[in-house]
């Protein structure tokens, strides 16, 4: 990984080591759905494929994941949660993504399903519009 971001590439706000890093390294696992959702974001950002493999659901989760196609995410809008909180086992997160791939702008706008497995979050699947 390049040199980490000052600010969390998730749109918290907040500094990337006290926001999503925890996450990455393994020390901070994710209290809330919507927390493992801005991690995943921030992972995709930062190319951190092995995070991405690792807080994904065994039973949904790709054997491999290229993230060298050229995307550059711009920016993430949490738009609803529901369930997915820290005494919760499922939730759904309703997110907008911005990315550039191959010179155009895109948004992503997908409605997440996580679930927890042995205590800790995971991406389940999602449903995207268009």
């Amino acid at each position: 990984m390049a040199r980490p971001p000052h600010l969390c590439p998730c749109g918290s706000q907040r500094p990337y080591r006290r926001c999503c890093l925890p996450r990455h390294d393994g020390t901070g696992p994710a209290p809330t759905a919507e927390a493992l959702m801005r991690s995943r974001y921030s992972a995709y950002a930062l190319q951190l494929a092995p995070y991405l493999l690792a807080s994904w659901h065994p039973r949904t989760r790709p054997t491999t994941l290229d993230l060298n196609d050229g995307t550059v995410w711009l920016g993430l809008q949490v738009q609803a949660c529901q369930a997915g909180g820290p005494h919760d086992d499922q939730g759904r997160v309703t997110f907008a993504a911005r990315f550039r791939q191959h010179g155009q702008q895109h948004t992503l706008r997908e409605r997440s399903h996580f679930v927890r497995l042995e205590g800790a979050w995971v991406y389940l699947d999602g449903e995207t519009d268009g």
